[in-house]
């Protein structure tokens, strides 16, 4: 390692990296560096744009790049999309946001030969039809990429911090680094240690303090300071909502809780919060959506839910705020309510943990993935005690008749997501007394404008094999599978399947063996159909909320959304009447709302029909209301 060098100039920064691997043996067109920089928000995209555009350019060495989730701001996809997202992506992210140069040449098809990008978890759908992503993408659990890494021989890391006088954190990214500085000491193999300093990133102690004599170079420089990288809210469908519900009522006063990002686990959080606030209506809702779940749990949390997650997001900021992550267990002294291995999420929770003190501070615990998602470890019976009763909630896209469940990869091969941390955590559900892995899963999709059922009788690309079933929730139920005979598999998951599918999947299983020829599927779950879902919403009008959490969007912008939510789908026809329709429709009463995507000015013909097809939207929507 060489001597610490802290500086305030990014490009200097660069001058010193390109210098460092001068000396790196080997001739220019064969020399290679391999960089490493952390998922999600670790990553100083100001700092990798200038070394990728060196590298790019001049070509110093071949560079290849190993990560994932590599963030993005969306694109819009259409002309109406664009009128609209344009302005919030502005607002969001800030119109100066470093987006990362490697991504918008992937997404260009730009990425020259002596660079190669590896990611083991991408942007979820981002790249379902990029060639090259699909083909360097690397299948891996979370917990196996550090010792991958290692033996690649990763020469530099370069990683966004935070800095608190004369200490460093690796903040919301302990994760990997941690983990492979200490693989690549065991092989005595010479790694770069790069921090870049930003003065926004959440400052956390416990096991992501760093000491500076551990970097090479440390970057403090007023270059950076680009707002962090915020994920919006998501809008929850009345679809995860149930789910959530069901979910939260298999969640153990004093146990303890995995959950992940999304729809479906702000629909957990939002009922565990019901749950605890408003306990007799909480009660009434499980008797409408849930009358057949034996010994569910109701009770409010009285000693409190400790947390183990890969992934630390605002669902458990709700918890803590509410009083309900508050389990704490012992770590080397210290009181901990939650341990995580990297964060993400809203600009509302990067304040909270830039603003924590006292307790919430010193017991929130960014630490190495080995920690969180594993029982191997120095302390595995420490770790078997504290993880009682625990619920390790994940997500499927799809669920077989036998229970196994595909979570990141479509059955022609195409990578949607990537594994992560699911398999840790649902192996480590049947490693631990009392505990659970959850699989939550929409019981049916509209793909190509045709309902298909995620209930499937095959996939081609399972992410847990079926031996690990354990417990399946959709909208319709739950289904408790953990020990079950095949046929037993089937009929329970057939129980909270579409009523639409039932009987094509129930015959298929009837005709490979694997059920009896005269079973038939009970009654009470033949009314499993989007109808009656909503029938019971309607018995409970408060319960649904798009944004239980607040949105990023504007009152304005919110019914925008509803009322363009049905443009996409129309057909030539359906527009062409929308057009003419539309012609109809006073647009002063729509003044603000044209305005606001930008048609209140000058016009194209173009821009005429599509203010037209609008109004008709605008109409229609306000006539629902």
């Amino acid at each position: 390692m060489d001597a610490l060098m802290t500086i305030s100039s990014l490009n200097e920064a660069l001058t010193r990296i390109l210098q460092h691997f001068s000396q790196k043996p080997g001739s220019v067109t064969d020399k290679r560096v391999r960089l490493a920089t952390p998922l999600g928000l670790g990553k100083p995209n100001q700092l990798l744009n200038l070394l990728y555009n060196k590298v790019k350019s001049e070509q110093p060495f071949a560079l290849d790049i190993y990560t994932a989730l590599s963030l993005d701001i969306p694109e819009a996809k259409s002309d109406v999309e664009a009128r609209f997202l344009n302005p919030f992506l502005d607002r969001h992210f800030g119109k100066d946001y470093p987006r990362l140069q490697y991504l918008i040449d992937i997404q260009n098809g730009e990425l020259p030969a002596h660079i190669n990008l590896y990611e083991f978890y991408v942007s979820a759908g981002a790249f379902k039809d990029n060639e090259y992503m699909q083909q360097h993408y690397r299948s891996m659990n979370y917990t196996h990429v550090a010792s991958n890494l290692a033996r690649e021989g990763i020469d530099i890391i370069v990683q966004l911090i935070a800095r608190r006088g004369d200490q460093y954190s690796l903040s919301v990214n302990s994760d990997l680094t941690l983990d492979v500085l200490d693989e690549l000491k065991a092989r005595n193999y010479p790694v770069y240690l790069v921090g870049v300093v930003h003065p926004d990133l959440p400052f956390l102690g416990n096991d992501a303090l760093i000491a500076a004599a551990d970097f090479d170079l440390i970057v403090d420089s007023p270059e950076v300071n680009h707002p962090l990288f915020a994920l919006p809210h998501e809008a929850l469908t009345e679809v995860d909502t149930a789910i959530g519900l069901h979910a939260s009522a298999l969640v153990k006063d004093g146990g303890t809780l995995q959950i992940g990002i999304g729809s479906l686990s702000d629909s957990i959080v939002k009922s565990l919060i019901l749950r605890h606030q408003k306990n007799a209506a909480y009660n009434a809702l499980l008797k409408t959506f849930t009358p057949r779940l034996i010994d569910p749990q109701t009770d409010i949390f009285e000693k409190g839910l400790y947390g183990t997650s890969e992934l630390v997001m605002d669902g458990f900021m709700h918890l803590r705020k509410q009083g309900i992550l508050t389990r704490t267990i012992d770590d080397n002294g210290r009181p901990t309510y939650i341990h995580g291995a990297f964060a993400l999420g809203s600009k509302e929770f990067y304040r909270w943990l830039n603003e924590l003190k006292g307790d919430d501070l010193n017991g929130f615990c960014m630490t190495r993935v080995s920690k969180v998602n594993d029982l191997y470890d120095p302390d595995e019976m420490s770790l078997r005690k504290q993880r009682v009763d625990a619920r390790f909630f994940n997500t499927a896209m799809q669920i077989t008749l036998l229970g196994a469940a595909a979570s990141e990869t479509l059955p022609d091969g195409r990578v949607i997501s990537g594994v992560g941390g699911q398999y840790n955590f649902v192996a480590m559900a049947h490693e631990l007394s009392s505990a659970h892995s959850i699989l939550l899963c929409r019981s049916a999709s509209v793909r190509d404008g045709k309902r298909l059922s995620n209930i499937v009788w095959n996939h081609g690309n399972a992410t847990i094999p079926r031996h690990l079933r354990d417990v399946v929730i959709t909208e319709y139920g739950i289904a408790f599978v953990r020990g079950l005979s095949d046929a037993e598999t089937i009929s329970e998951l057939l129980n909270i399947t579409d009523s639409e599918f039932q009987e094509d999947l129930l015959q298929t299983a009837k005709d490979h063996l694997k059920i009896s020829k005269d079973y038939r599927i009970p009654d009470f779950a033949r009314q499993n159909t989007p109808d009656s879902l909503k029938a019971k919403f309607k018995q409970h009008p408060g319960f649904y909320e798009a944004f239980p959490f607040g949105s990023d969007f504007d009152e304005q912008e919110l019914r925008l959304l509803k009322a363009l939510k049905g443009l996409k789908d129309l057909n030539l026809a359906g527009k062409v009447g929308a057009a003419i329709s539309g012609l109809k429709v006073d647009p002063d009463h729509y003044e603000s709302d044209l305005s606001r995507l930008g048609l209140d000015g000058q016009q194209t013909g173009k821009d005429v029909v599509l203010k037209s097809v609008l109004l008709h939207q605008f109409e229609k929507f306000e006539k629902k209301v």
